[in-house]
């Protein structure tokens, strides 16, 4: 499995080039790079690149690629890089040019790596957008060493069955750390009594501050990184409230938070910070009617998402002295170009520093390698952003299940002939009983595996199914029928059609334990080239036919079961070791069959 790890280039302070890089040439014409055409000077700005720019240079060119593929390489390649640095200066290249020219150069090169890749890990600067999904024809898993997945394009993943995963809980001690620090500077205004110092000033009575003790904190949303901010401030004295629409009040009182209703939090707090997703319910959850209804001089602080806080209604609030202060690390756009926000002389702002501490970075990267080497393992899948409940489909256990329920779904749409209606999904037996989360979008895949679709996997199973005109519904009964009530039966059914087929698995095979109402008293392995067809149950010419094509075309017979009798009629089920090219002789002492490969 290769897996590649990259970042769109993003401009950064210059800094030193540093002792072994090569003099910039200040004469002569500068070419354009091979293959590349760069604007004239006149086009590109003013600020001319010293040499001491150049460092910058290749850190915005630099990325690192592992994997099957050998060692570390460059994502501009190395002749681009060199041109940059032997030319830059005398373009009078500004750096919001080059950072452009540079991303042209990555986004090339990431759409020819990516196409070699079954695993791509990114950070927040790097967009993997659907035109690189596209590219990668072999990608399997996005990881994001991070919690934030805006920067990857989720439903394009979903729509190609590519899994996006993060690492939720790699920065949460960072997040909360930081936003604790927020509250204490709000508390004590200490950036602005330090840019007042850096000025010169001696203002004390100017920044007359409030005690932490005895203040209300209202934290809505009590994740992880809600709790540990609770219970950091708790330290100082501060009484928490909070609100979650998941976690229950007996559980956060645990840490000491009193869940309360929206409506009595805002006239109770002194200090509001947000640790929610970016949801359609939570844009906006401070606005002008909320702040209308809070404390006058509530502080507030929000390190989780730019959105979360209506920034228009922060702002009002602001002038009017509703709010009295607010710390602000993430923006509805970033950077922000409206300053006005930044600019208030009560906003103390950080550029999205939630997760930017040396450990945080440090776990984030080695959680996200561990979590995809344990998918590409079978040992399980975790941070799933696009398919939660898949989790437990990767499992050793579960996996043969999920084979035999892709396996069914692909035999129900073979004898039903169709892809269209409603499909329903049964799990029967108290072993399968959270089972149906991961089988019902395996089915799925097996009922669109023979057609149109391409690459149908668990992750955009459901979506396809829902644009084929397939309605999938599961559900579930404790009971399950003898001799299969301690391992389960998955039984599919198309509605309103009498197909129906029903399966097992026996160690670790799928098996076939009921087609149309006819039953195997030994259920039929569901695996490799297999012949499928119906015939008279008094006329035995089908098999012997069957055996003589086989002899032909030097095909062994693995394995043959056959079904009850419906109707004077019986199911046969035979395991081959290579299909056979034609089934035509077979035809005329049949009323149905067709040939299958199954996993």
């Amino acid at each position: 499995m290769t897996t590649t790890t990259g970042c769109v280039p993003s401009v950064s302070t210059p800094r030193a080039s540093g002792p072994g890089h090569p003099p910039l040439s200040h004469t002569g014409r500068a070419n354009s790079p091979p293959g590349l055409s760069w604007p004239c000077a006149a086009q590109c700005g003013s600020w001319s690149l010293q040499e001491r720019d150049m460092g910058s240079v290749r850190s915005l060119c630099c990325r690192t690629t592992w994997g099957t593929r050998g060692p570390a390489s460059l994502a501009v390649p190395p002749e681009h890089v060199h041109w940059l640095t032997m030319n830059c200066s005398m373009l009078s290249l500004s750096w919001a040019v080059l950072r452009s020219l540079l991303a042209v150069l990555c986004r090339a090169s990431s759409l020819s790596e990516s196409r070699d890749c079954d695993g791509l890990i990114v950070r927040s600067a790097t967009k993997v957008t659907a035109e690189v999904l596209e590219a990668a024809e072999r990608l399997q898993v996005v990881g994001r060493a991070g919690t934030g997945v805006d920067n990857v394009d989720v439903e394009a993943a979903t729509r190609k069955g590519v899994l996006v995963m993060n690492t939720p809980t790699g920065n949460s001690l960072s997040a909360a750390e930081l936003t604790c620090g927020m509250i204490l500077c709000l508390a004590r205004q200490i950036p602005q009594a330090a840019a007042s110092m850096k000025e010169g000033k001696w203002d004390r009575k100017k920044y007359m501050g409030m005690e932490l003790n005895g203040k209300t904190l209202a934290v809505l949303g009590l994740g992880r990184i809600g709790r540990e901010v609770a219970t950091r401030m708790q330290a100082f004295g501060m009484k928490t409230i909070g609100y979650d629409p998941i976690i229950t009040p007996d559980v956060s009182a645990t840490f000491g938070v009193e869940q309360l209703p929206l409506e009595q939090i805002w006239p109770r707090c002194d200090f509001i910070t947000v640790h929610t997703p970016l949801l359609p319910s939570t844009t906006g959850l401070l606005n002008d009617s909320t702040f209308a209804k809070c404390r006058r001089g509530v502080q507030v602080v929000n390190c989780a998402r730019g959105g979360i806080v209506d920034e228009g209604a922060l702002l009002r609030a602001l002038q009017s002295g509703q709010c009295g202060g607010a710390a602000l690390d993430v923006f509805t756009q970033e950077p922000p170009k409206d300053r006005d926000l930044v600019n208030h002389p009560n906003v103390i702002s950080c550029p999205h520093l939630g997760a930017s501490t040396r450990e945080a970075q440090s776990r984030c990267g080695k959680e996200i390698a561990m979590q995809i080497v344990d998918m590409a393992t079978g040992k399980g899948l975790t941070g799933v952003v696009n398919g939660q409940a898949l989790s437990k489909a990767f499992s050793p256990h579960t996996k043969p299940w999920v084979t035999l329920a892709r396996a069914l779904g692909t035999l129900l749409c073979t004898v039903g002939k169709q892809v269209q209606g409603s499909l329903q999904v049964c799990t029967l037996g108290t072993a399968l009983k959270e089972a149906g989360s991961y089988l019902t979008p395996a089915v799925a895949a097996g009922m669109l595996a023979g057609g149109t679709q391409k690459e149908v996997t668990l992750v955009n199973a459901t979506l396809l199914a829902q644009e084929a005109g397939l309605k999938v519904t599961s559900t579930h009964s404790d009971v399950a029928p003898e001799p299969h009530s301690s391992t389960g039966l998955v039984q599919v059914s198309l509605q309103g059609t009498p197909h129906q087929v029903m399966g097992t698995v026996q160690g670790s095979t799928p098996a076939l334990r009921q087609i149309n109402g006819a039953t195997f008293k030994q259920p039929a392995p569901l695996s490799g080239p297999l012949i499928v067809y119906r015939a008279k149950a008094s006329d035995s010419s089908a098999l012997a036919t069957l055996t003589g094509l086989l002899s032909k075309a030097g095909v062994q017979l693995l394995s043959y079961h056959s079904s009850s009798t419906v109707a004077g009629e019986q199911w046969s089920v035979v395991g081959l070791s290579a299909p056979l090219p034609n089934l035509g002789e077979l035809k005329p002492r049949v009323t149905e069959i067709f040939q299958l490969h199954l996993p």
